[in-house]
């Protein structure tokens, strides 16, 4: 049974079919579907995204959430555990997007630092990977400033929609570094208060 992480000014909620139209309202803030860098539903989409989410948690290899502000319920993107190694306790959180409005604000940090957490401190990870789009300067930085160490460029790891050959960035944290970073996000939570 997958939880609800709680912070302080969101939750992470388990997806659900059911949050199909407040994504694609999240969505639209930005029309973060036209993104080529990485991977946001729309509303041609949006069945295929929910159905191979919710698969890989009833395959107990995602653990799919959506982010929800907590004062007023509303649903401003989505985020995931997936590649879930229970035997090698490791995982990758990644399928990360949030509306526009809410980019560069305390929203990812907040979400980042509930799921390693939960990762660490919960599951007994040993290691946690985020890979982004070569391209995606943005979410490289973003990835960079959470205390993640950049590990390589995997080439051609994954096709995009478009047919484009994506090279990737791995980036991870690693137990040993996890208290580090703990302390780190805690203090950029505590200045966005």
């Amino acid at each position: 049974m997958q939880t609800t992480l709680r912070g302080q000014r969101i939750l992470l909620r388990p997806l659900q079919y059911s949050d199909a139209a407040a994504l694609l309202d999240a969505a639209a803030d930005g029309e973060l579907w036209n993104l080529t860098v990485t991977v946001v539903p729309s509303a041609s989409t949006i069945d295929s995204y929910l159905k191979k989410a919710l698969d890989g948690r009833e395959a107990g290899t995602i653990m799919p959430f959506v982010i929800v502000l907590k004062d007023t319920g509303e649903v401003i993107g989505s985020t995931r555990f997936w590649k879930i190694d229970r035997l090698n306790r490791k995982l990758e959180i990644g399928s990360s997007w949030i509306a526009a409005r809410w980019q560069k604000s305390f929203v990812n940090t907040e979400a980042k630092y509930l799921m390693l957490c939960h990762a660490f401190d919960l599951l007994d990870c040993v290691r946690v990977q985020f890979t982004t789009d070569e391209n995606n300067q943005k979410s490289r930085n973003a990835i960079l400033r959470l205390g993640a160490q950049q590990e390589g460029i995997v080439r051609h790891e994954r096709i995009m929609p478009d047919g484009r050959k994506r090279n990737s960035v791995r980036f991870s944290i690693i137990d040993d570094e996890w208290p580090q970073v703990r302390l780190h996000l805690e203090q950029k939570l505590a200045a966005y208060a």
